[in-house]
């Protein structure tokens, strides 16, 4: 593999995309809600830079360098959106300008402590490098086509003109694609909970959010998941491997992260977590709004919320290629307030929370496509490789940063703030009933049992939580009818039929981006 170098041409053309990315990200967020995946958009800019004939740009006809890129401009668009803008657009809307400063460093700190856990604990046991992680997927396959043409393009051609199309139709079909690459166990029950949430309503006239059936769903699904996740790393190796070798998505994987990286990575991350909680509270004035026992509990349980937060979305994310970051956070503001913390703390709380996960599930997907460009048995190689990413995406969120530091008063003074922040500002203030806690803890008891009878790998539980916190039913029938459709297409052509249904399926997700990040744009006018 040839080493790839980060001179002073390729940072500063990196860091041009990102500047592009995160201004993509910050202005659709602010006006749609939503952030598109730029990972896609990165990999055509990147192959068409490839063809520029210019000797300035030959370097880039390598895919590895086609894919740093990528992971460039991903970085930057979620982490400028979803990290730090939302953090910083809560302290506007609840009036007190003067804490968007301290909440924008503590996001920034928790975004960088973000990207390198997930450097630390991917392809571990837990975060495995050949589970789906399906965006990654379609943006490996993107590259990997224009490179190779022939009926690999054909396939991803097929796939994005489908995708397009289908997503013209109103047919989310990143969903219809993720279902083709996922683990169906995992897929099959988040499909469900997107149609039980999308139909509850007008059916049954029964509005789940009312009695927070997603929310305590979610966190005994959670807890439940979290302590799988420390049995698994602390279980003899023998009986760990028979369990994975039952359920994994390649029997003979080797993984490149030990159990004891992934120890000392979470270890690592709580303890910088607390320290970016007290870096918060010392600036945003907390140390004089709480008493030293409420504190000390703020910063345990921040850090605890950011730790679990990333945890439960990087595998959501690494399952479904969707990952309920509003939702997490949303659950940790409601414990937060049970656990009585004052409207100040709640803010920091959310912010801090709501700045980890997003950054942890796209850096997953980028590293994901990175091993499948790289596809090397060579650990060394590997590891060098996703360090070169790491490198790449921390130029993204750099360039994050600086931007929203820069402009975010440029949407403020327009009352432009990210939609959920009026939520998060609006719980605040209205407080939650009593009944609020008695319901958490009832819907926590199903979501617990059905995290446990699906087990660690197939992570059921939580994607059941997901679908229930989503209001889509229409994404609910497309992950299913794509879960039927790839049974039948297995069961006619057998296994030599999966090869060209993953590229197509790629497609589907790629289609999908482009033509949901095209139309942002233009709604965003």
């Amino acid at each position: 593999m040839k080493q790839q170098r980060f001179d002073i041409s390729f940072v500063i053309f990196s860091i041009l995309v990102a500047i592009l990315g995160a201004i993509i990200g910050m202005q659709i967020i602010v006006t749609l809600g939503i952030t598109p995946n730029t990972s896609i958009i990165g990999a055509l800019i990147a192959i068409l830079i490839a063809r520029i004939p210019m000797q300035l740009f030959y370097r880039y006809k390598s895919l590895e360098n086609q894919n740093l890129l990528q992971t460039t401009i991903s970085s930057a668009t979620f982490g400028a959106a979803n990290s730090l803008l939302i953090p910083i657009g809560l302290p506007f809307v609840l009036g007190r300008p003067d804490l968007i400063i301290p909440m924008l460093i503590g996001a920034g700190i928790a975004l960088i402590i973000d990207a390198l856990i997930l450097y630390k604990v991917f392809d571990s046991k837990l975060f495995g490098a050949n589970e789906a992680w399906p965006p990654g997927v379609a943006t490996a396959e993107a590259l990997k086509a224009g490179d190779q043409g022939g009926k690999k393009a054909k396939f991803l051609g097929i796939g994005i003109a489908g995708g397009i199309a289908g997503a013209w139709a109103g047919i989310p079909m990143s969903a219809f694609g993720v279902a083709f690459i996922g683990n169906i166990w995992a897929l099959s029950i988040f499909g469900i909970g997107l149609l039980i949430k999308g139909y509850s309503l007008p059916i049954f006239n029964v509005n789940l959010d009312d009695f927070y059936i997603p929310h305590g769903m979610m966190i005994g699904a959670g807890l439940v998941a979290l302590i799988q996740f420390i049995t698994m790393i602390t279980k003899d190796r023998k009986a760990r491997l028979e369990e994975v070798a039952a359920t994994t998505v390649d029997e003979k994987w080797v993984n490149t992260r030990s159990e004891k990286e992934v120890t000392r990575a979470f270890g690592f991350g709580y303890l910088a977590f607390i320290g970016g909680a007290l870096i918060v509270a010392l600036i945003g004035g907390l140390v004089s709004e709480l008493s030293f026992g409420q504190l000390l509990l703020f910063l345990l349980f921040a850090a605890l919320a950011a730790l679990v937060t990333q945890i439960i979305v990087g595998v959501a994310a690494m399952h479904s290629g969707w990952f309920p970051a509003f939702a997490v956070t949303l659950i940790s503001l409601i414990v937060g307030m049970l656990l009585g913390f004052p409207p100040i703390a709640l803010a920091f709380l959310v912010g801090y929370t709501a700045a980890t996960g997003p950054a942890f599930a796209d850096l997953g997907y980028d590293f994901k496509s990175g091993v499948l460009i790289r596809k090397t048995t060579d650990i060394k190689k590997e590891l060098y490789g996703r360090k070169m990413q790491l490198k790449s995406a921390l130029i993204g969120l750099g360039v994050a940063i600086i931007m929203v530091a820069c402009f975010h008063n440029v949407f403020f003074a327009q009352d432009l703030v990210p939609p959920v922040d009026r939520v998060y500002a609006t719980t605040i203030e209205a407080g939650i009933t009593g009944s609020a806690g008695m319901y958490l803890l009832l819907w926590a008891i199903p979501g617990a049992f059905i995290q446990f009878i699906g087990g660690p790998k197939r992570q059921m539980g939580v994607l059941f939580a997901t679908g229930l916190l989503i209001t889509f039913p229409i994404a609910g029938w497309a992950v299913l009818s794509g879960i039927v459709l790839r049974l039948i297409i297995l069961k006619v052509r057998g296994p030599e039929a999966e090869a060209a249904m993953f590229t197509t399926a790629a497609g589907f997700i790629a289609g999908d981006a482009i033509y949901s990040f095209f139309t942002s744009i233009w709604k965003a006018r």
